[in-house]
């Protein structure tokens, strides 16, 4: 119709029936009203509402399964009521949220390794000594382990290849010697070096079968030979650093440049010493006995020792105060210059001259020394310090509880530092290169000879807490020189060196002690010095 723009007539009949223009009926336009409001506007306010909750555990402390309930019941609600405003079915699943809310399980407490500083500091009864010995040289041998085995304080096994005397004894602790044991028939091993000994297939297993003998405490398996000197407190100060149950070989290569090239300067010389934790211990145990059938050809036990390491993937930790003592002759060269580190063994003491030359007995020159300064300042014996007496020019190398050389002039810290060749190499020759460390010549020219003094007698002075040890001159031949400066052979017969006990000398970072001239001999009076060793006072060095 013209000008009817949006009106429309409806008759019941059939019959037009005007109606007016942009009006809709009441009902439909509410709805739709309500389900635009709710599929827009209520549920992505409910999906958030929903998520905040589900992520709020995380954020904050859980809540109490009451509030939870409680979450629950209004979202089912709130469901139910979106579902019956649409008219459609529009479900929430509620076994969902519940599991969203609920809050996780507290975590299972577990016991957690202790830590290096929790753990009780390493003991002499934490190590467990394994002595390779023969009973063909027991009685010889055995001296020198009376020299340093305290029955009372450690323990330990010497593993011999058949019963000798003391195997049959009641008890050990009265001949002053560690427990005896025969060792494991290895007749099963093969062995095909041409110039070495079945005995080093049983020597080399020693660790494995102190292992299995479960003693309870044992943090530490420490091997060695029945001619090896252990300075027992000394060896527990090294070990105490580090932590037995990861693995570790802790020893030290031979002084034999050539020896290390046959072998290796990665292995741990057997005489010398080596230490092999209880973490590393256990594993050896499991795999040692293959391992050595896969090397029948190997020389010794140590070198056997190094292969199953190899193996493991363990290698060297290296020591210098080990000394296999692979030389010939005279120990002063090496004592009297010892690396800033403990002293923890000495080897091969039948083919070195007694440590004091005054005394003919090789295990009596030990006596002296353990007896003296190894029980009054263990940590301290052999440690070097260096100093000058001005007036009269010399130089003054202290080897505290050892000996005292006294040289005419003026030579440097760092030549002194450096061992004397007082000694042969272990093919017995005179070469200076044969050495795995430097030497020096005793003397570069006859002026400069060393007049040395040994440990005759030390003491405690309790009332000052000081140690006094007293030096005497070794006597020899005297050379010609026409130097000015005074000879001390002249002049100086004894030496008194006062020095306070230092136990926790390695607890600080190394460094030599200083030493100070206190009181020098005078012509035709007092032929005495005396020193005083102790910790480098502060802005205090060896000034040349």
């Amino acid at each position: 119709m013209k000008g009817g723009g949006g009106d429309r007539h409806h008759h019941k009949d059939g019959a037009i029936v005007m109606q007016p223009a942009g009006k809709q009926a009441p009902k439909c336009k509410t709805s739709f009203f309500l389900y635009t409001l709710l599929l827009y506007v209520l549920l992505p306010v409910l999906v958030l509402y929903v998520v905040a909750l589900a992520v709020s555990p995380f954020y904050s402390a859980p809540c109490p399964p009451a509030d939870t309930s409680a979450v629950v019941a209004h979202l089912a609600a709130a469901a139910a009521a979106a579902a019956e405003a649409d008219g459609k079915k529009n479900s929430i699943n509620i076994s969902s949220s519940v599991a969203t809310l609920t809050p996780p399980p507290p975590p299972v407490a577990r016991p957690k390794p202790k830590a290096p500083g929790d753990i009780p500091p390493t003991r002499l009864r934490h190590v467990l000594f394994g002595i390779g010995a023969s009973s063909a040289l027991w009685k010889s041998r055995r001296e020198y382990i009376r020299v340093w085995w305290r029955p009372e304080q450690m323990r330990g096994f010497v593993w011999l290849d058949k019963p000798v005397d003391e195997f049959y004894s009641a008890g050990n602790a009265s001949t002053g010697l560690p427990g005896i044991r025969i060792s494991a028939n290895t007749s099963r091993f093969p062995y095909t070096h041409g110039a070495g000994s079945r005995s080093a297939l049983r020597i080399t297993r020693i660790v494995s079968e102190s292992f299995r003998l479960g003693l309870p405490g044992v943090r530490w398996f420490v091997m060695g030979d029945d001619d090896t000197v252990f300075f027992p407190d000394n060896l527990v100060d090294v070990l105490s650093r580090y932590d037995h149950r990861q693995p570790y070989y802790i020893g030290n290569p031979s002084e034999s440049h050539i020896q290390n090239l046959i072998f290796s300067y990665g292995m741990a010389f057997g005489g010398g010493g080596f230490a092999i934790s209880r973490g590393l211990a256990a594993q050896l145990a499991r795999m040692q006995d293959g391992c050595i059938h896969r090397y029948p050809a190997l020389y010794g036990s140590d070198d056997r020792i190094h292969a199953c390491m190899s193996e493991l993937g363990v290698p060297l930790t290296r020591h210098l105060g080990f000394h296999q003592c692979d030389l010939w002759g005279d120990v002063l060269g090496l004592l009297g210059a010892h690396p800033v580190t403990p002293l923890v063994t000495l080897h091969h003491l039948d083919f070195l001259q007694p440590v004091f030359p005054t005394v003919k007995s090789r295990t009596r020159a030990l006596r002296r020394l353990f007896q003296g300064p190894v029980a009054l300042d263990s940590a301290a014996v052999a440690q070097q310090a260096v100093c000058y007496d001005g007036d009269k020019e010399w130089t003054v190398s202290v080897s505290w509880g050892f000996a005292v050389a006294v040289i005419r002039g003026v030579l440097s810290p760092r030549e002194m530092e450096t061992p004397m060749r007082t000694f042969l190499n272990w093919y017995r020759r005179a070469d200076y290169t044969a050495y795995a460390f430097n030497t020096r010549p005793v003397a570069r020219q006859p002026c400069q000879k060393p007049q040395v003094y040994y440990m005759r007698q030390s003491r405690m002075d309790r009332r000052r807490n000081t140690t006094v040890t007293e030096y005497v001159r070794h006597r020899v031949p005297s050379t010609a020189c026409r130097w000015r400066s005074p000879d001390p052979a002249a002049l100086l017969d004894r030496i008194v060196v006062l020095k306070k006990p230092d136990p926790d000398l390695w607890k600080r970072s190394p460094r030599r002690n200083c030493c100070r001239v206190v009181s020098a001999p005078t012509l035709g009076k007092n032929r005495t010095m005396t020193i005083d060793v102790g910790v480098c006072r502060d802005g205090e060095f060896a000034k040349v």
